[in-house]
């Protein structure tokens, strides 16, 4: 039997690859503009991160990592986001002692066992960034405004950016407790996953996509309005950035980050590129999230993740069309054994001056081989033959236009130099 790919996962092969070389050149290019700089970390970690930094309440950890022990009983878990692994690496490579913020940017696979499905996949594929050491709202701003740039540099214009702040530990402390009060009391009509969450992570029990829990929350107190004088300054001078920067808005108070070390701004940009409105990125603080996985106090942080599949899905729908930028600049055909041994010469030449080159290595005739030059999109097709070796002579013909010339064999390298 023929071994498959793992369900779940799926080959990029060349007629896609182009597409995703495209956007990560985007947002390299985007993230540089801002200051940030790109970090590579491990595809597995710790469970003990994960369970830390993304959350051991959450569906992520309890039901969608994939996780192995190792040969020498250690256990580990594939990556399934981005920013507990990069937020390890700010401790232990010491980050914070270096000049604050650090930037830093990162395209990675991560891995979620869950339900495979258009734009979801076993493994997928994240772009996102990482700003540590400042907790001025004027970074939050920058965050949303470098991933709607990058939206927008590839082709996204239906956007609507939602914000909300999520409070601090001295607002977060009486509001759970009103929460929990209130949760306590609707508990006959929530789901056993929200009666559950309630006790450990109240403000999880607001997102929970069950209509019916949906349904008996619908009056159910937000954050939003329970700030505290700080929280309040914070989110306001949030507004005032992004007024000043030109970025429209709305503030979505049922955005929400449960977790203890989520802070203030949470943010979601949303296109309604795919028929009905979707988050195509999200994002914001988790000021407590360096101290929770053992690195210094007070050391602020602010980012966001967004899916490559999903984008490329949202891109595909709006008709947006990627070229592929693959071109060969010259096919070389071959008539004879000289010919086909002075092309191989040639050929190293061209590539010296950086100049793309391609031949025959099937031994097709020569209508074959100018049916496979137009197949790859060669800018120009050369042809060389025994007797042309021999005249120092060969045929030029540009394939766009199918003008063709003579040229001296000698001269063909600096020729086509000039040329292309």
């Amino acid at each position: 039997m023929s071994v498959k790919a793992p369900r779940g996962t799926k080959d990029i092969t060349p007629e896609e690859s182009y597409k995703w070389r495209y956007l990560e050149d985007a947002f390299r290019r985007i993230c540089s503009l801002y200051g940030y700089e790109e970090i590579r970390t491990p595809a597995f970690e710790s469970v003990e991160l994960f369970k830390r930094g993304v959350g051991d309440t959450t569906d992520i950890v309890q039901k969608e990592m994939y996780t192995f022990t190792d040969k020498g009983n250690r256990e580990y878990a594939l990556k399934p986001e981005g920013t507990a692994g990069v937020v390890r690496s700010f401790i232990e490579n010491k980050m914070y002692a270096q000049p604050q913020p650090t930037k830093l940017f990162y395209i990675t696979p991560c891995f979620r066992y869950e339900r495979p499905q258009a734009g979801r996949q076993r493994q997928f594929h994240q772009f996102g960034i990482e700003a540590l050491g400042s907790e001025n709202p004027s970074i939050d701003a920058e965050t949303i405004g470098l991933a709607l740039q990058f939206l927008k540099e590839v082709g996204l214009e239906n956007l609507e950016v939602s914000i909300n702040s999520v409070g601090c530990p001295v607002c977060r402390k009486p509001y759970n407790e009103m929460l929990k009060k209130y949760l306590d009391e609707k508990s006959d009509q929530l789901c056993a996953l929200c009666n559950e969450r309630k006790d450990r992570n109240p403000m999880r029990v607001i997102d929970c996509k069950v209509e019916s829990c949906q349904a008996a929350i619908v009056d159910i107190p937000l954050i939003a309005d329970h700030l505290c004088e700080e929280c309040e300054e914070h989110f306001s001078k949030l507004k005032e950035n992004l007024d000043i920067m030109g970025i429209k808005y709305k503030v979505d108070k049922k955005i929400v980050r449960g977790l203890d070390y989520y802070k203030r701004t949470a943010f979601e940009i949303i296109s309604d590129d795919l028929g009905a409105q979707s988050t195509v990125c999200g994002g914001g603080r988790y000021d407590g999230l360096v101290e929770q996985l053992g690195g210094p106090k007070n050391m602020p942080g602010i980012g966001f993740g967004l899916g490559v599949e999903r984008l490329l899905l949202i891109l595909e729908s709006k008709g947006i069309v990627i070229e592929n930028p693959q071109k060969t600049d010259i096919f070389i055909v071959t008539i004879g054994d000289k010919a086909k041994l002075e092309s191989a010469k040639i050929l190293s030449d061209l590539r010296q001056n950086n100049i793309s080159a391609d031949t025959d290595h099937l031994d097709r005739s020569v209508k074959a081989q100018f049916k496979y030059s137009n197949k790859i999109n060669a800018k120009y097709t050369v042809v060389i033959g025994d007797e042309e070796i021999d005249k120092d002579e060969v045929s030029l013909k540009n394939m766009d236009t199918s003008e063709q010339s003579s040229i001296k064999l000698t001269e063909l390298v600096e020729v086509l130099s000039t040329i292309i």
